[in-house]
């Protein structure tokens, strides 16, 4: 009963911020024009709710001669494809505020798994043991309060799972107010690598150890 709710409120408090959010919308794609050649926005292929694709919208951040339908961490040396302006809006997460027109047409859900793009094989595949492929994606969710690019693929699932398994209106709030804290820290994004802090750490913490047994 409540993803019937869920989606009701969706396309209410959607309609409401993008009412709300116009004038900022004015401001960001007049940055955008001055700052780059190329389209305002940036629309990718995503996997949608039963593994049905749709179309991301986004404020492009990105040089229009970036490759395409490739994560930013798999790009080699991804900082020179970045934007002035785009390194702003991605530290921000205002470059994912066109969802608002996904989520309008039921696409997306405010709350949920992040969409994965179409060739994210990996993650797709986990994300089915969990029944995460089975709802829609969400503007954020579990995942993105409690790590984002840190985590790694089969961690990030797994968040993925435990917002299956709660979800609930209650649990929407926490993910939600939980999402301005993380923006506002900036915690969790980082440029060049999905795991990639998570991989730094855990060597850090092997070459500690070898340090303290020689000793």
């Amino acid at each position: 009963m409540y993803l019937y709710i869920k989606r009701i409120l969706d396309f209410l408090l959607a309609l409401i911020g993008g009412v709300l959010l116009s004038p900022m919308f004015m401001v960001l794609i007049l940055a955008i024009k001055l700052d780059s050649s190329g389209p305002v926005l940036f629309t990718q292929k995503r996997v949608g709710k039963n593994k049905k694709y749709f179309n991301i919208l986004k404020f492009r951040t990105m040089r229009i001669d970036t490759p395409q339908d490739r994560p930013t961490h798999l790009l080699e040396n991804p900082e020179k494809y970045i934007t002035k302006i785009g390194y702003i809006l991605r530290k921000t997460s205002l470059d994912e505020l066109p969802q608002i027109w996904n989520i309008l047409i039921g696409d997306m859900s405010i709350i949920g798994p992040r969409p994965a793009l179409w060739n994210q094989y990996d993650l797709i595949e986990e994300r089915d043991k969990y029944g995460a492929n089975n709802i829609r994606p969400g503007l954020t969710g579990w995942a993105q309060i409690n790590g984002r690019d840190e985590l790694l693929i089969p961690n990030k699932a797994k968040l993925d799972g435990v917002y299956i398994k709660k979800i609930s209106f209650l649990f929407d709030c926490k993910c939600f107010f939980g999402t301005f804290l993380s923006v506002v820290k900036h915690k969790g994004v980082i440029e060049g690598g999905t795991g990639k802090l998570k991989l730094i750490e855990t060597e850090m913490a092997a070459t500690k150890e070898i340090t303290m047994t020689k000793e």
